[in-house]
């Protein structure tokens, strides 16, 4: 299994997801405060390499681990801040997450500085950024996955035929038992997108704030619609970009993944057939399609230095987020197609991560992915459930569809949901503003038009003529630039849903 080391382990953090008769219901409330109750102070070392050249601060708010429990065993996270630049102007916190779950988000606001992020939202705002709980720097938790392991991604590998979902059911199991083994603490099943909006509240209280702003991405997009749906009046101005449709992931959020594959490789293909003459996959979008699936076919028989069909899928899929990787992914593809194994190796070295820690990012990743997504709803657990969709996924989205369709960890997890997953909340304050990209492969527009149906009046949906994975600050669209930053800094939510059109 050298592979996992190499290209395939390097895009394992992509995907940057009937309950039983003993749920138990835990309270939405959290502690009032106007008084501040935190001590800020320097940021870990990682922290401040990551976010330099800006300087951040940062802090630890305690958490129950249980909130059925709230007065038992208490978590540290940490939470960053980067002050609001005009005291005059400041509205408030805006509260940040970079999606997963899994994702650190300690460094995110410098990340955005970065991206170019307005000055008129940094005047306005206290740019808070976090670890959710279980994640880096905020009790961390581990399955023990090593570069070794069988299971090195959240998306399950391409399942070429039914042999192939039965292996990976073993796989899954094996997966789901080493997490079971490796949680000594008992931290693992309160691991929940529930608990953690209850902690976004915690963090609020503690900042002596009587409401938050929020800016989530990808999942960070059901982390916010949790909070606006369990703390409607204490939720401000709340901003969802890239959604996966729910409060949760499930596996038909999975499954979408393909579609969005599908709705997504054409503009790549139409950027190679453009260049054929440097790259050679096809003179017309469909012969690059046509390429794609070629590729994909050899290596399901043949893999080339270590690669195999389901990595060169999974580093595609990977690469389809932002538009500047097309050119990575269009020299990978052509020696790939030439059998290049020299070239494909120095490629793999690019990619190559540095070695694991006691917790190592990796590890951690996928921990905090499975617990969180297995713990939110119950999964499947009939293996042939899953070879039926395998089956008809390959058929409707053959791209990729037989590997977002196929078994995952979460059909041998050992806890049952403690609660139902968060509804969607239509009773409160029309708050809540919906970006979408018309074309995205792990979020595909669908999402935004899911949540925006389930918000009911509370939610506006910005739809983006544009392609990749994150609208606001991280694309490149100045209407939907414009209408977020209107919208954090004056109030102006969109009196119906908008249409960007491409710049």
């Amino acid at each position: 299994m050298k592979r996992q080391s190499s290209v395939g382990r390097s895009l394992a953090l992509l995907a940057v997801i009937g309950l039983s008769a003993s749920l138990t219901a835990v309270p939405a409330v959290a502690e009032e405060t106007k008084t501040p109750q935190v001590k800020w102070g320097q940021c870990p070392d990682d922290v401040v390499a990551e976010a330099a050249p800006t300087v951040l601060q940062c802090t630890t708010v305690p958490v129950p681990l249980d909130y059925a429990h709230p007065e038992g065993e208490q978590i540290d996270l940490t939470v960053s801040r980067l002050a609001a630049t005009d005291a005059d102007k400041r509205r408030g916190v805006l509260m940040l997450n970079p999606g997963g779950p899994g994702g650190s988000g300690l460094a995110l606001s410098a990340l955005l500085v970065a991206q170019g992020l307005p000055s008129s939202v940094t005047d306005r705002y206290d740019l808070i950024g976090m670890d959710t709980r279980g994640i880096g720097h905020s009790t961390p938790v581990s399955c023990g996955f090593t570069t070794d392991s069988p299971y090195y991604s959240n998306i399950p590998p391409y399942a070429v035929d039914d042999a192939a979902v039965t292996a990976q059911a073993k796989v899954a199991e094996q997966a789901a038992e080493q997490c079971a083994d490796n949680d000594d603490d008992g931290r693992l099943r309160h691991l929940t997108t529930a608990n953690t909006a209850r902690d976004l509240d915690r963090i609020r209280a503690a900042l002596g704030e009587e409401k938050t702003s929020y800016l989530g991405y990808s999942y960070g997009t059901a982390l916010g619609a949790a909070y606006a749906s369990m703390f409607p009046e204490r939720s401000d101005r709340m901003v969802l970009d890239s959604n996966i449709g729910d409060t949760h992931l499930d596996r038909d959020g999975m499954r979408r993944y393909a579609l969005g594959m599908e709705q997504t490789l054409p503009d790549f293909a139409k950027w190679a057939a453009s260049r054929h003459d440097s790259y050679g996959l096809g003179r017309t979008p469909s012969q690059v399609r046509a390429s794609y699936l070629t590729i994909a076919g050899r290596l399901d028989k043949a893999p080339v230095a270590d690669i195999d069909g389901n990595l060169f899928r999974l580093l595609t899929f990977g690469h389809l987020f932002k538009q500047t990787q097309y050119p990575a992914l269009a020299q990978t593809w052509q020696t790939l197609l030439e059998g290049d194994e020299a070239t494909v190796r120095d490629l793999q070295a690019r990619h190559q991560e540095g070695s694991d820690g006691p917790v190592s990012p990796t590890d951690n990743a996928l921990t905090v992915f499975l617990a969180v997504t297995c713990n939110d709803v119950e999964w499947p657990k009939d293996v042939d459930t899953y070879r039926r969709g395998v089956a008809k996924d390959r058929e409707r989205y053959p791209l990729y569809g037989a590997a977002t369709a196929n078994i995952t960890p979460c059909a041998f997890w050992p806890y049952a949901p403690a609660e139902p997953p968060v509804e969607v909340g239509t009773e409160g304050p029309r708050n809540v503003l919906l970006l979408q990209n018309r074309r995205d492969a792990s979020t595909p527009h669908v999402g935004g038009k899911m949540l925006r149906e389930k918000f009911g009046d509370r939610a506006r949906l910005v739809s983006v003529d544009d392609s990749g994975h994150g609208v606001y600050v991280l694309g490149k669209n100045s209407c939907a630039l414009n209408t977020t930053t209107r919208y954090l800094v004056e109030g102006k939510m969109p009196t119906k849903d908008t249409f960007c059109r491409a710049d």
